[in-house]
């Protein structure tokens, strides 16, 4: 009887290793193809161009610096000197940013709003977090400043919120950055996402596993990609963080820990009730202020003066 009992007892413990192993396959696997969605009218609100909110635009290719090809959007300005880069989140595509492009194209600023790799009509690949997709953020910085612009700023969405912090603590030459509803490190991630979208559990091990098996099949180094440790790094330049306290996708102490971690100048937007990325929706007017001012004030401020 005793080794009935412990035979099954081993089996049990067997099968749930061999549960918690695939579990933490299966994430690292939604984690590298989550799919290209179409743009959700009720998240994006504008899904076609735009032209759609009234702003010329050309379409174009950028090459990233390990060879992949990207599609975007550029919206001239007739601020001088000037461009900001609009980077969507996970399984998001540009169409992300429109929301926020109408109130900087109304204060002149130019922009480009790029489809990340493996998103939109961008070549196909994986999604590394932001790890790879620095260097899309970087392409895109590269082109405004081919394109003369010196006083370049960074508009960052979720995952493109946490990417663009890696990047600009990286890249002296963006000047500015307003971050939206991003995530402080890979692994509190992977501990929210998991449990928020599959009730799996919140522990060091899973999400060492997760990320142990994302490393493996990704073929990436993620060791210190921290974006809440970077962020610090980043001052004197100044950032601008928002988040909303209902984010069912990312956590509004990932907005908190982010905003702790910055250096002044640093500004901290929390959105009563706000949902993920969804600013504009709460109060279009504001976030339209809020955005107009903080760009004009940190790269143009001597339009202010006039």
């Amino acid at each position: 009887m005793l080794k009935i009992i412990t035979r099954s007892f081993s089996a049990l413990c067997a099968l749930l290793i061999l549960l918690f192993v695939a579990a933490a396959w299966y994430f690292s696997g939604q984690l590298l193809q989550p799919g290209r969605a179409p743009c959700n009218q009720d998240h994006y609100v504008f899904c076609t161009t735009p032209a759609q909110i009234g702003l010329p635009f050309e379409s174009l290719e950028l090459k990233t610096a390990d060879g992949l090809r990207l599609s975007g959007w550029y919206i001239p300005g007739r601020l001088q000197g000037a461009g900001i880069v609009m980077v969507h989140g996970r399984g998001a595509t540009r169409h992300e940013a429109l929301r926020d492009a109408i109130a900087l194209g109304e204060a002149g600023f130019p922009m480009l709003l790029i489809d990340l790799r493996n998103s939109g009509d961008s070549e196909a690949s994986f999604n590394s977090m932001g790890f790879h997709e620095q260097k899309d953020v970087q392409a895109a910085v590269e082109y405004l400043q081919n394109r003369g612009k010196d006083r370049i700023g960074v508009v960052g969405y979720s995952m493109g919120a946490s990417t663009s912090i890696m990047a600009m603590a990286d890249n002296p030459l963006i000047k500015a950055g307003w971050f939206d509803s991003g995530f402080t490190d890979l692994d509190t991630i992977i501990l929210d996402r998991g449990a928020l979208d599959y009730g799996l559990p919140r522990n060091a091990l899973f999400s060492g596993m997760v990320r142990f098996f994302y490393e493996l099949r990704g073929d990436l180094e993620t060791e210190g990609w921290t974006p809440v440790a970077v962020i610090a790094s980043i001052a004197p330049r100044p950032v601008f963080i928002v988040h909303g306290t209902a984010d069912s996708d990312v956590p509004v102490a990932h907005g908190r820990a982010l905003y702790e971690a910055a250096k002044q100048p640093k500004t901290y937007w929390e959105i009563p009730g706000g949902e993920h990325t969804r600013a504009w929706q709460a109060d279009p007017k504001l976030s339209a202020q809020l955005i107009q001012q903080f760009f004009l004030q940190a790269l143009m401020p001597e339009t202010l003066q006039q």
